[in-house]
C-alpha cells in the first residue's frame, strides 16, 4: 500500500474548496493532464519495445529534430484536452501557432501552454524526461482564445507544474498555495501524494550548467562559477557539479536538494546573443514552482516571472534555485553593470 492515502485529484479537490468562488474548471482541467501523463508514462516506459524512438525527419519551431515520442506526447495531451470545456485555445512548444479548441466542443476560461516531452534528446539513452504545463486564465471575454491570451507575464499563471518519467512518475505542481509532490503508484494506476509542502533549502552545494557552454559565457556567470569552485569549508565551497541536460531532470534535483540551475545566454555572438530555453514553456512554469517552493528565479537582470512574451516561442536566460545561491549570482550581475566587475569579499 502506499504510504499516503492522498491521490492526486483529492488534493486539487481539497485546494478547490479554499476557493469559495471556484467552479471546479481548472480541477476538471488538471485531471484531464494527469491522464495525459500516464498515456505518456506507458509510452515511454515501452519507448525501446514498441519502436517508438528515432526522429520523425521533421524540425519544430524552434529547430529542434521532432522525435517520434514528441509527437506522441502531443499528439496525447491535445486529445486529452481538447473536449472537456476547460479550456479557449492551447500552445505547444511543438507547434508554431495557436491550438484552437475544435468548434464542436465548449470553449472554457483557461489557457494551457505546455512542452509536450522534455529532454526527449536524451530519450534513447534513458535519461528522465517529462512534460511541463502552464495555465493561464482568459481575459478575452468569450469564445476562440487569442495571441493576446497567450503572450502573458509568467507572473499572471494560475498553475503550472511537470510530470517527470524516470525511475518513477512524478507529477509536481503549483496553484500558488505551495508545491506538492506526487508519485504514480503502478499497482493501482493513481498519483499519490510523496512530497508535502515542498520547500527548495535556502543554499545548496550543487551547480547545474552545461560547461560545454563556456566560450560563450558573460562574465558575470564566467566569475560565478569559478567562484562555486574555489574551495572555502566556511561557505561550503566547492559547489559540486551535476548537470543531466534534461531540464526537468536538473530542476527537480535543484528543487529537492538546493543548489543553482543556469542556462545563461550565449555571448559568441555579442551582438546577437542567444537564449536556449523558451519563456512560455519552460522558464515561466519553472520560475512559478521554484518562487512558490521558496527559491529565486532570475534573468540575471530581473525577476524571471516578470518577463513579457512578444511571440509564442521567445527564448530567455534563466539561473533559478536556492535563494542565498542564486542571490550570489545576482551580486556579481549587478556589480558588472555597476562597472565594479569583481564580486566584493
Amino acid at each position: 500500500m502506499p504510504k499516503s492515502s492522498m491521490t492526486v485529484q483529492r488534493h486539487i479537490l481539497e485546494q478547490e474548496r479554499v476557493h469559495q468562488q471556484a467552479t471546479g474548471d481548472l480541477t476538471g482541467l488538471l485531471w484531464d493532464l494527469t491522464l495525459a501523463a500516464k498515456v505518456i508514462s506507458y509510452q515511454v516506459n515501452r519507448g525501446g519495445l514498441a519502436d517508438i524512438f528515432g526522429d520523425t525527419g521533421e524540425q519544430n519551431v524552434t529547430g529542434d529534430l521532432v522525435r517520434r515520442l514528441d509527437r506522441i506526447a502531443q499528439d496525447t495531451i491535445y486529445r486529452a484536452m481538447d473536449h472537456g470545456g476547460h479550456l479557449c485555445v492551447m500552445v505547444s512548444e511543438e507547434s508554431p501557432d495557436l491550438i484552437p479548441i475544435p468548434k464542436k466542443y465548449p470553449k472554457g476560461k483557461y489557457l494551457l501552454l505546455y512542452d509536450p516531452l522534455d529532454g526527449s534528446s536524451n530519450i534513447e539513452a534513458n535519461v528522465s524526461i517529462g512534460t511541463i504545463f502552464s495555465v493561464h486564465r482568459r481575459i478575452s471575454s468569450a469564445g476562440d482564445g487569442t495571441l493576446e491570451d497567450c503572450l502573458r507575464k509568467g507572473s499572471e499563471q494560475v498553475a503550472a507544474g511537470y510530470f517527470l518519467y524516470g525511475s518513477s512518475t512524478m507529477i509536481v505542481y503549483t496553484t500558488g498555495q505551495g508545491v506538492y509532490g506526487f508519485t504514480l503508484d503502478p499497482t493501482i494506476g493513481e498519483f499519490m501524494l510523496s512530497h508535502d509542502s515542498i520547500v527548495t533549502p535556502p543554499k545548496g552545494k550543487y551547480y547545474s550548467i552545461n560547461e560545454g557552454n563556456v566560450a560563450g559565457w558573460d562574465e558575470p556567470t564566467r566569475k560565478y562559477i569559478e567562484y562555486v569552485k574555489q574551495k572555502d569549508s566556511a561557505t561550503g565551497r566547492p559547489y559540486s557539479l551535476r548537470y543531466i541536460g534534461s531540464l526537468v531532470a536538473d530542476f527537480h534535483r535543484t528543487l529537492l536538494y538546493g543548489g543553482v540551475f543556469l542556462y545563461p545566454c550565449d555571448y559568441s555572438n555579442p551582438e546577437k546573443p542567444k537564449a536556449k530555453l523558451r519563456l512560455l514553456y519552460e522558464v515561466a512554469p519553472m520560475s512559478f514552482i521554484m518562487e512558490q517552493a521558496g527559491g529565486v528565479a532570475t534573468t540575471g537582470a530581473q525577476r524571471a516571472l516578470d518577463l513579457q512574451a512578444t511571440t509564442l516561442h521567445d527564448r530567455a536566460p534563466i539561473v533559478m534555485g536556492s535563494k542565498q545561491d542564486v542571490e550570489i549570482y545576482q551580486k556579481f550581475c549587478a556589480d558588472f553593470r555597476s562597472g565594479s566587475g569583481e564580486r566584493k569579499k
